[in-house]
């Protein structure tokens, strides 16, 4: 070998066969990575179909319902349960035509007290058999719920605590008058009267009522009141006397006896 051709060494490639690789997408691996796209895409599409169905339905019931509603809130449907569906479009043209701001008139018949109650006011004969006052018991202001009346007499049907109460207006048509007034109470367990409120009062006409007894009629005016809370049972009655009755001055609003359970 010559010296002058030592620059012409042949080249050598090394090949490690340990190295690794990435291999090439095969087209079965493409065909699938597509298909899994347009899987993806369907899924997709079938979910908002389902929102927008969902929607749909939820505005259907939301018209559906609406008008019972406002049945409900301005009260002018009673039957609205019995209409078809078909007649929603009418209901809501006649429920804004109806919609106004007119007050319903107030009903004019009297409530009823929530507890047995009685109001009696005076009559045109004050007293009766026994120096029982008399009264009226249904006209104008005067009124009995869940009790009785009769002839003075106001009848218990329920039992509990009672505030009773009377008064009565008076008129000294003499120069000094001994007045009883008393409110009694008959019950089945006694056969006598039993007192539960009593005045007795002694009263003399005022010199200023003689002076004025040209212009005042001869007038002399004073009252007398009684109140007290009892416990009453059914059948128990209720009355005021009062002697010397005939200077008992006739009025409804002068003169009045009642009761009620607290």
């Amino acid at each position: 070998m010559a010296e002058g051709n030592a620059g012409a060494y042949p080249q050598v490639f090394v090949v490690d066969s340990q190295a690794s690789y990435a291999p090439l997408p095969s087209g079965k691996s493409l065909r699938w990575t597509r298909f899994g796209q347009r899987l993806l895409l369907l899924l997709v599409g079938l979910a908002l179909l389902g929102v927008a169905v969902e929607g749909h339905f939820i505005y259907y019931l939301y018209n559906k319902t609406e008008p019972s509603s406002l049945c409900l809130s301005l009260s002018i449907c009673q039957n609205h349960s019995k209409t078809s569906p078909q007649s929603g479009g009418n209901l809501l043209s006649r429920i804004g035509a109806k919609e106004t701001n007119e007050i319903p008139p107030v009903p004019t018949r009297r409530a009823h007290p929530p507890r047995p109650s009685a109001h009696l006011m005076g009559s045109g004969s004050p007293v009766g058999e026994k120096n029982v006052v008399q009264w009226v018991h249904a006209v104008g202001d005067a009124f009995t719920y869940h009790m009785g009346y009769d002839k003075g007499h106001l009848l218990v049907e329920e039992e509990g605590y009672y505030y009773l109460y009377s008064k009565v207006y008076l008129n000294a048509v003499e120069e000094c008058s001994y007045i009883k007034h008393k409110v009694m109470k008959d019950t089945k367990a006694y056969d006598n009267s039993m007192e539960l409120m009593k005045s007795n009062r002694f009263h003399c006409r005022t010199p200023k009522a003689s002076k004025d007894q040209r212009t005042s009629g001869g007038e002399d005016l004073w009252n007398s009141f009684l109140g007290g809370v009892f416990h009453l049972h059914p059948g128990d009655e209720i009355f005021v006397t009062l002697e010397e009755g005939r200077k008992m001055r006739q009025g409804t609003a002068d003169n009045f006896m009642g009761a009620f359970m607290i």
